[in-house]
Parts: C-alpha cells; structure tokens; sequence
C-alpha cells in the first residue's frame, strides 16, 4: 500500500513528537512545519494526503493558512486543532471547508481515528460493502428458492437495489458481476412467479397485490383531506432505483412518510399501465367503457391523449361526489417551468395529478439518439443522467415551493424499464403490434419456454383484436426481433432500455409519500 503523506504545522511542533512517532510506527509519514508561510511552502514543493493545522499560530492563522491551500488544491483533506471551543470559530472553520476539527490536547489514537477515516475511508467502506454483500449473497440465494409472495418479491427486489447501488460505488468488477448474475437468476425466478399468479390475481383482486387499475381508488383517494391538497405526482418510466438516487435531494426538502410500491399491470407499457391508473379500469373494461377514446396497439394515433377524461370519469365512479382536482400533462422543459411558477394557484384543489414524461423520453431517447445512447450505456449511467435532468429541472423548482406549503406529496410511476440483450426470434403478420418487450397478434409463431403466453387475451383482461388474437410477453432481459433484418435490430436495440414485458424492472413500482420538513 502507497505511503500516507501527512503535513502538520503547529508552533508548538516539539511538544508533538510523541505523536509524530506514533504515526511513523504505524506506517505514515509526517512532515512538520511551526508556521502557515513554512506550511504553505513546504505543501507547494511536494504531495500530501492530508494536513493538520493549528488555529493559533504566529503570523498566518491556522484559517488563514487553510484558505491558501484550498486555493493551492481543494481536494486535500484539512483537519484544524484548536484550543479554542467558541461557537463563530467553529463556524468559521466549517465554512471554510475543513474535513474535520479536533480540541487540544488531543490523543493519539483520536488522531489515528481521524487519519483513517479521512485517507483509508474509501479503502475500509469497500472492504466491508465487499465483505456485507458476500454474506448476504448466500441468504439471498436460498431466497430465491423459496415459495415467495408479491409482497416477498419487493423485498428482494429493494435488497438487490441496494446492493447494487452499494457496490456501484466500489472499483470491484468482481463483485458486480457476480451481483449481475444473482439480479439475472432473481428474474428467472420472478417470471416463473408471475406466469403462476398473474391471471389469478386478476379473477381474485383481493388475493394479489394493488395493481395500476387500483392505484388512485385503494392508496390515493382514501387518502385525501379538504384542508390538505395532494399533489400526485406521475413521473412516467421511473424504476426503483432511480428514484432512489432522486430521493437524496427530495428529502433535503420532504419527510418520507412512506415508502411503498404497487405492481403494474401487464403490458407494462405506458397506453395499458398510465390508462388503468387513471381510468381505473383494466384495458378490456376500458375498451367497453369508452369505446371512442380506447386505443388498441394497431389504431392509429396517440394512445394517452384521455387521461385526464378517464380521471374524470374515476372520480365520480369511485368517490360519487365533487372533488375539486387538476390535471396536467408536462411535456416540455416550458411546461415544466411554467409549471413551477404558478404552482400555488393549485393549493385550492384537494387534488392536484401531474404527469412527468422526461424519463420516458429519456428511455427512448437512449435508443433514438448516439449522443444519449453514449450517456446512458449502462445501469449506473442510466440512474446518474436522471439525477442530473431532475437536480436541473422544473419538478425539483416545484418541489421546492410545495416545501414551503402544508401539502401532501405522491411520487409514483405507471412501470419501469430494463436494459435488453438478449434477441428473441418471433413472427407474426403484419399488424403485429410492435413493441420490443410484448406482441399482440394472430398466428404468433415463437419458442415457448422463452415468453409469457396469454392464449385468451380476455383471461388477462385485455383487449381481443381478433379471434385468434393472443399476448405474448418478453421475460427477464430479452426483447423480440424479427428473423428478417436480424441483425439490423440486434444492432440498434440490444442495450437499450425497454418496457412491456416481464421483470422486477418493469413491474415493481415505487410509490412514495412526502410532507414537508
């Protein structure tokens, strides 16, 4: 391991030398100074990994000498002794940026505590988020094997985020690439799991979990008070683990008062999943019920353009009474803004529906545009250029405001998304819908072991285009290309991120509730 360079200028320096000693014995090499100016040529002319500074010293201050070497190399670590405990002194030297302050007479091993936890940081988290995750790994493993339920299914799914966002920050391939491969047999297991009870949940709602078309009626609408406006808001495509990187910033503002999630409704795609959350309805029952606003995958047109009607329509089927709400689509980075500065003129409504699509433009984007699909080449990527958009965009503005308010907050999603790479071969005719992650159409032809099949698109509730119409599903990380053009498609889309299908990504949906701090 590289030598550990300390400097430390102190006028009193001979009285440290049992300390000094100390620190050579366990390996680190201390140079000394009496003054800021020694200090601050001595730290010119050569390469420390961490500076100890006396606040009163004759000449340049110990605050003095720390504002010239962060002008020198901000990334150093400085800790500031002192015998002085005053209030504005503290307050000074944080403000100033010291890593950390010690109150003489210190201790060696106080000094040893500090170093280490100042340079070997990274070293020691690594090894015990290395060592936390083996142990784990196994109970993990005898996990998956058992009989689990919907509610069992999220547990683990949060644990694998966890780790996952754990180790990201470790250089350890290793054990990335083993969690890569628990995270793949847990979405083995997870289809299975979904092919068992899917169906059933949907003939016995009550034996399954809340789903997209339960959303508002049995976690929101029980929910509202008249003195206390909701805002739900809906940012479309957003996984799990995406907003925990958000979560971070949202609770530098907001308590997170719960933290939940539902399961959306197969297809995972924004017209089924978004429609039966705000319609209420599965797409079958939704087809029946509004037959004129209904868009199946072969209709032309957008197929989110009545949101706001089967809202509408939601609220006087479920609540049967007034509810003084709005509604709103944003788009655009302008409607975002516009958004932001006029978000008080909706604290009158008991309920207030915003709905974000960046993310899902951003998904897209990933597959449309180089630069984006650059950006965005992997998990860790994917999650830090969704951070970067929300730190930067109007919702965070929104936010901010409604911290000031006495509001209540709902951030959830219609499903996720995961990264594809595995192609596999499917023909159909050409009104097949064309999804990457599901097909509906007649005359399917397809290797079975390798998707989801719903013979009868009515056992799922969904839409029967025709009579020999059916469903079929992508599970896990494959997505569905035609034998022609092969490997044009496996080219272009193998590595984006995709949604219709079967996986935790996709179908395990954060649903957060936040009152301001």
């Amino acid at each position: 391991m590289q030598e550990t360079n300390i400097l430390w200028a102190d006028d009193e320096i001979d009285l440290l030398k049992p300390h000094i000693l100390f620190l050579n014995e366990k390996g680190y090499h201390v140079r000394t100074a009496t003054n800021g100016s020694d200090a601050l040529d001595t730290f010119r002319n050569d390469f420390f990994d961490l500076v100890f500074l006396d606040e009163n010293m004759p000449g340049l201050t110990g605050l003095e000498t720390l504002a010239e070497i962060k002008n020198i190399n901000p990334d150093v670590p400085i800790v500031l002794i002192t015998k002085n405990e005053e209030e504005y002194l503290m307050e000074d030297a944080i403000g100033s940026k010291i890593d950390d302050y010690l109150i003489k007479p210190v201790n060696p091993k106080q000094i040893l505590l500090t170093i280490k936890r100042l340079t070997e940081n990274k070293r020691l988290i690594s090894e015990k988020t290395s060592m936390a995750y083996q142990q784990d790994f196994r109970n993990l493993g005898m996990t998956l094997n058992e009989n689990l339920s919907y509610t069992e299914w999220v547990d683990v799914y949060k644990k694998l985020v966890y780790w996952e966002l754990s180790l990201e920050k470790l250089e350890d391939a290793g054990m990335h690439e083993i969690l890569t491969m628990q995270k793949a047999e847990a979405n083995v297991q997870f289809c299975k799991f979904i092919e068992k009870n899917y169906l059933k949940w949907l003939k016995e709602p009550e034996s399954g979990p809340v789903t997209s078309n339960q959303l508002l009626k049995k976690k929101v609408f029980p929910t509202l008070q008249p003195n206390k406006p909701t805002f739900f808001f809906l940012i479309d495509n957003l996984r799990y683990d995406q907003w925990k990187t958000m979560n971070s910033i949202i609770t530098d503002y907001f308590r997170l008062e719960e933290e939940d999630s539902y399961y959306s409704i197969l297809p995972t795609a924004t017209q089924y999943a978004r429609n039966a959350i705000f319609s209420g309805l599965m797409p079958l029952d939704m087809e029946n019920r509004y037959p004129a606003m209904w868009q199946n995958d072969e209709d032309e047109g957008g197929k989110n353009l009545y949101e706001e009607q089967f809202l509408a329509d939601q609220i006087q089927r479920v609540l049967r009474k007034d509810l003084k709400y709005s509604y709103h689509k944003i788009l655009t980075y302008e409607q975002g803004k516009d958004i932001a500065e006029n978000i008080y003129n909706l604290l009158g409504n008991e309920l207030n529906v915003l709905v974000y699509n960046f993310v899902d433009m951003l998904s897209h984007a990933r597959t449309d545009m180089a630069m984006i699909r650059e950006l965005a080449n992997n998990e860790a990527a994917y999650r830090s250029i969704t951070l970067s958009w929300f730190e930067h965009s109007p919702l965070l503005d929104t936010l901010k405001k409604l911290a000031q308010k006495d509001v209540r907050i709902i951030i959830t999603t219609d499903h996720g998304t995961i990264k594809v790479k595995y192609p596999n071969k499917v023909i159909g005719d050409r009104n097949t819908s064309t999804n990457l992650r599901y097909k509906q159409g007649k005359n399917l032809n397809f290797t079975p072991k390798e998707v989801f099949h719903i013979k009868n698109p009515h056992d799922a509730l969904l839409p029967k285009l025709h009579v020999s119409s059916s469903f079929i599903f992508a599970k896990e990380d494959s997505y569905f290309v035609y034998p022609n053009n092969y490997n044009h498609y496996v080219n272009y889309y193998n590595g984006t991120f995709q949604h219709g299908g079967v996986s935790l990504e996709e179908m395990i949906v954060p649903f957060m509730v936040y009152s301001p701090k």
